[in-house]
């Protein structure tokens, strides 16, 4: 008897079928968790009929993906429209007709590219189902379930994508930890950050940590890396990972103040 895909029920990542797997490799690792309940599963045609899909403009070309109610970690996907072709940023465990068509009609995606492995949740599907590529930064290869043809590792501190799309490795959460900065969106730069920056419930914070959950903060020195590393961009505009995360005013500053709280 084959056995069916399975979903993890706390950070949506997807196994492949006949795969017997007992405990969640994501969440094994010390930056997410088993719940106290113990690991749980639930099939991708399950998730399906107990859940369903919003789809909000965010602004201009580019549209906010989540599943309602929520399930597992709640993360926000990001349609990017361009004129030479569409990016999908982060992956959601569901993709159901509503969603496909929605997609289809706006031309469909030329790629996907995912911030970190919290993410990676159905990327295959996604992949197969829009016939395009997955960019995944090589430091984060280990923690693929599932591997596909269509993923392609990048290397390097920043990849041109196209047009003004930009994947930039800034690390912290995970070593291959990356943003998409999206140039001309604004005047200064769009960063779509995930939670590799994590913009706080008040908007008047942001943080950078090795685990969120398990509250395990980085090192300064690697503070300090990051910190370097974002001089070097411009942007003026953050839009990060769960709903609340859309800070477009007075970024810098914000940043500036919430780094130089971390070696006062």
């Amino acid at each position: 008897m084959s056995i069916q895909s399975q979903i993890c029920k706390t950070c949506g990542t997807q196994y492949p079928e006949n795969t017997e797997i007992k405990i969640c490799k994501i969440c094994a690792e010390e930056r997410q968790y088993i719940p106290l309940s113990g690991q749980a599963w639930i099939t991708p045609k399950s998730l399906a009929e107990n859940h369903e899909i919003e789809i909000n403009k965010v602004r201009g070309n580019l549209y906010e993906i989540y599943i309602t109610p929520k399930f597992a970690i709640g993360q926000r996907a990001f349609l990017v429209i361009t004129e030479k072709g569409n990016f999908l940023w982060d992956c959601i465990p569901l993709l159901n007709q509503k969603l496909i068509n929605f997609i289809l009609s706006k031309g469909g995606l030329k790629a996907i590219g995912i911030s970190h492995p919290h993410y990676y949740s159905n990327m295959k599907t996604w992949s197969k189902t829009f016939d395009c590529p997955v960019f995944i930064h090589q430091k984060d290869e280990d923690y693929i379930v599932d591997k596909f043809e269509e993923i392609q590792l990048w290397k390097k501190k920043k990849l041109l994508l196209w047009e003004d799309l930009k994947l930039i490795n800034l690390g912290g959460h995970f070593e291959g930890g990356s943003v998409l900065l999206i140039q001309n969106m604004t005047s200064k730069g769009c960063m779509l950050c995930s939670d590799i920056l994590q913009i706080s419930l008040s908007r008047k914070f942001i943080a950078m940590m090795y685990s969120y959950p398990n509250n395990i903060p980085l090192p300064l020195s690697e503070i300090k890396r990051i910190k370097n590393r974002l001089e070097e961009l411009n942007f003026d505009t953050l839009y990060g990972a769960f709903l609340h995360q859309n800070l477009t005013e007075n970024v810098k500053e914000i940043l500036a103040k919430s780094i130089a709280r971390y070696f006062a």
